[in-house]
């Protein structure tokens, strides 16, 4: 995510390993998870093989802000730009991902016809805020489903410009487009200097309440139109800190702040307030759509607050205001990314100690726990130079519970410098899974479907199809030796098993899964014939 890059540097000269700044790498003995584990309620078998599949969160960031990921360039042809993104989904399915989190509202834009922002200059190429023609998020969405990817709309809430909308003695809203809504409520703008880039950035001052519900209506407005499975942030809320810069809200502090003696608290309300009143305004529009924050990696160091984490390095709670350890524990998410963008053994942010510290945060909550994992990393000096880390951290998450993976990003995916994420690929994710199911969305297993055809296609493997009602996808099972195990899922009703061998009859279960994934049973088994 952006976030991944910006970070890096926004603490003036400082690097992502200075500012965050031993261990051997090894979680304590003892460690458990249920990686894998087959939820209760599943039949129980397929032709008599107990039926397994894992159950864990894959998926990757695809970046629109400064064309990191897609669109390529600014203002391409719409046909092009969908089939670069199609080309993105696409190797999600070929990593065995099940998500995608798409950047959305990148800057105080949108990627969709707004009433609430200007098209994004990222997809157009233009300031104006002139409609391409059409709509991205509903292409998007629907590509993603089609893939049977779960489509995580990413926004960040309070950006409202990028560097370069700034000069002279105040900010230069003339260069948003005409009807961006900081130029119509200069009320709501605070400027702050751009760690990124030369200049100042525009944000929605957090601080006063029209503006915060502003900024809710306006990514509601994506939940309320379009099929999308979740609603994510990342760890843009108040700014990172620039050294002798505070952020300019003593006016506002002085007019909201509501009692409170200490503006650094009040500040973190007002993001408190943001979280807890998208996460009750979401399900109440669509109960089923997820809620999920990427916060920095480090809550606070326990040289601060016992409660913190082993860790010198730069603290959400007191840096930008962000109490992402209150977040998990009021549950007002449905999953938390915590950013772990560094090495095992990283003295000043040992991703061995981290993990476990955000894995003992979520226990005895329904919020999941999944890891930003920092492809973008590897190749830099030291231990980035090892292709295996991102394996091995992995498989520390998977000693530890962890509920699944977002790669940073789409492009570093697709760049495998390394070799590394083949080698990641094909330790933990050399087959499909299924999204982790949530206890607390609504639940509407589907009845078994009917395998209606298998059949071998030549060299082209086994098509299967299949009809059952009221189910949102469908996963698939093939008896192998001892257990019938997933080798697929899909929305429709058929699908190509490519990797049947060939040599022996097979045998096939299918099942159906809700939009929560819950799994009902699986159909009677069918088989074919060897080649």
């Amino acid at each position: 995510m952006v976030a991944a890059l910006a970070v890096a540097v926004a603490l003036g000269a400082w690097s992502l390993r200075d500012r965050v700044a031993g261990g051997n790498g090894l979680p304590e003995q003892g460690a458990v998870t249920a990686f894998g584990a087959a939820p209760a309620h599943r039949a129980p078998a397929c032709a008599g093989r107990p039926a397994r599949a894992p159950r864990e969160l894959r998926g990757m960031w695809i970046t629109t802000v400064n064309n990191i990921d897609w669109p390529s360039r600014r203002g391409l042809p719409a046909e092009t730009a969908r089939a670069e993104f199609r080309g993105w989904l696409d190797l999600a399915v070929r990593r065995n991902h099940n998500a995608v989190f798409v950047h959305v509202r990148p800057s105080g834009d949108a990627l969709w016809p707004s009433a609430y922002a200007p098209w994004s200059e990222w997809l157009t190429g233009r300031r104006d805020g002139r409609d391409p023609g059409w709509d991205p998020m509903e292409f998007m969405v629907a590509e993603a489903h089609a893939r049977n990817l779960e489509f995580h709309a990413w926004f960040n809430p309070y950006r409202g410009g990028q560097p370069a909308t700034v000069g002279g003695p105040g900010p230069r809203l003339d260069r948003l487009a005409p009807t961006h809504p900081l130029r119509q409520h200069r009320d709501w703008v605070v400027t702050y200097p751009s760690a990124d880039r030369p200049g100042s950035r525009l944000y929605f001052d957090p601080g006063i309440p029209e503006a915060r519900t502003f900024v809710e209506d306006s990514m509601l407005e994506a939940v309320q139109r379009y099929d999308v499975d979740g609603v994510h942030f990342d760890d843009f809320f108040y700014p990172y800190p620039e050294a002798g810069q505070d952020f300019p809200d003593d006016a506002t502090f002085a007019r909201y702040g509501r009692g409170f003696a200490d503006k650094r608290a009040w500040r973190r309300d007002n993001v408190n307030t943001l979280v807890r009143e998208m996460s009750e305004r979401i399900k109440a529009i669509k109960p089923w759509v997820k809620f999920g924050i990427s916060p920095f990696g480090i809550w606070r160091n326990d040289r601060t607050d016992p409660a913190g984490s082993a860790t010198a390095g730069l603290q959400s709670y007191d840096d930008i205001h962000a109490d992402t350890r209150l977040w998990v524990r009021r549950q007002w998410l449905d999953y938390v990314v915590p950013q772990l963008y560094w090495h095992i053994g990283f003295g000043k942010a040992d991703y061995a100690k981290l993990l476990p510290w955000w894995a003992a945060t979520v226990r005895g909550t329904r919020v999941q726990l999944y890891i930003g994992q920092a492809d973008y990393r590897v190749g830099e000096r030291g231990a980035w130079r090892d292709p295996t880390e991102l394996t091995r951290q992995l498989a520390l998450n998977r000693r530890y519970g962890v509920d699944g993976s977002v790669h940073f990003s789409a492009k570093q995916v697709r760049a495998d410098r390394l070799g590394a994420v083949s080698r990641y690929s094909a330790a933990h994710h050399a087959g499909p899974a299924l999204v982790p199911t949530m206890a607390h969305l609504p639940s509407t297993p589907p009845a078994a479907p009917t395998v209606t055809g298998a059949h071998r296609a030549n060299a082209d493997g086994v098509t299967l199809t299949w009809r059952g009602g009221g189910a949102t996808s469908f996963a698939v099972y093939r008896v192998d030796g001892d257990a019938a195990r997933l080798v697929g899922a899909a929305r429709g009703t058929g699908w190509v098993d490519r990797t049947a061998p060939a040599d022996r009859p097979l045998s096939y279960c299918v099942s159906g899964l809700d939009r929560s994934g819950n799994e009902g049973p699986l159909s009677a088994p069918v088989s074919v014939g060897a080649r």
